[in-house]
């Protein structure tokens, strides 16, 4: 992906990890849209960024999709970037029988939600120079929070469904994970101030110093999130595991 003169779309661009890096790819050179379900929230981000621009989209719903796939692309046929980044996390308790309409809104929001945009755009961005999608996951992809069991899983799937993609894509479209550890965000309440969590500006620093190489990796991960990436493969995963689950 290269650093500079592309047309970046963000989804979840009104706060936390979505609105800092958009802000940060508009000021390398980048034309950038934010999209999400707050106005305010993406008028927020823009504000003072003359080229960021904000454009009201619902992930959860099929039909919005496909309204905003016709809309962004008559309005910025250059486009080439997609960054899914959108996403919710609920905790939830697993062990007894419950109202899942969190779980269910995860899964539509999480996986669903990325799976329909990029296959909205997907046919304009193969038509596109330096073409790029980045999908956000999680260092929970690899090892779950049980009580965030859902989120943990719509986090695997999009991990699993973003090797395919690049698998298929190969010579057409650039396809990256990126995968935060905790980060103090909104994304749960009372995040942005937890002890242990990473903060977010050391976050982005640490994600863009691999952006601005103009060759990022497949797979964008920083030191904490590495933690659990290679917890497996190291043999300390049920150590980590336990760590996560006294979160």
């Amino acid at each position: 992906m290269k650093t500079s003169g592309n047309t970046i779309l963000v989804t979840g661009g009104g706060t936390g990890i979505g609105r800092e890096l958009a802000r940060r790819w508009h000021d390398l050179g980048n034309t950038v849209i934010v999209a999400g379900r707050s106005e305010a929230s993406l008028a927020e981000t823009a504000e003072g960024h003359a080229n960021i621009h904000a454009m009201t989209l619902d992930v959860s719903d099929p039909a919005d999709i496909e309204r905003f796939a016709r809309e962004i692309v008559a309005r910025f046929p250059a486009l080439n970037v997609l960054v899914n980044n959108a996403g919710i996390m609920h905790y939830e308790d697993v062990t007894t029988k419950r109202d899942l309409s969190d779980a269910e809104a995860t899964v539509v929001t999480n996986l669903l939600g990325p799976i329909r945009l990029t296959d909205a755009l997907v046919d304009h961005l193969k038509g596109r120079a330096d073409a790029a999608i980045v999908n956000v996951t999680s260092g929970l992809a690899f090892v779950p929070m049980p009580k965030a069991a859902t989120y943990s899983a719509t986090k695997a799937a999009i991990h699993s469904y973003t090797i395919s993609l690049r698998a298929k894509l190969e010579g057409q479209v650039e396809v990256i994970e990126l995968a935060p550890p905790g980060v103090q965000t909104e994304l749960t309440p009372g995040q942005s101030t937890r002890e242990g969590y990473l903060p977010l500006d050391t976050f982005i620093d640490q994600v863009m110093a691999q952006f601005e190489s103009g060759d990022p990796p497949a797979e964008v991960f920083v030191p904490n999130s590495l933690l659990l990436r290679n917890a497996e493969k190291e043999g300390r995963f049920e150590e980590a595991l336990a760590m996560i689950s006294r979160i």
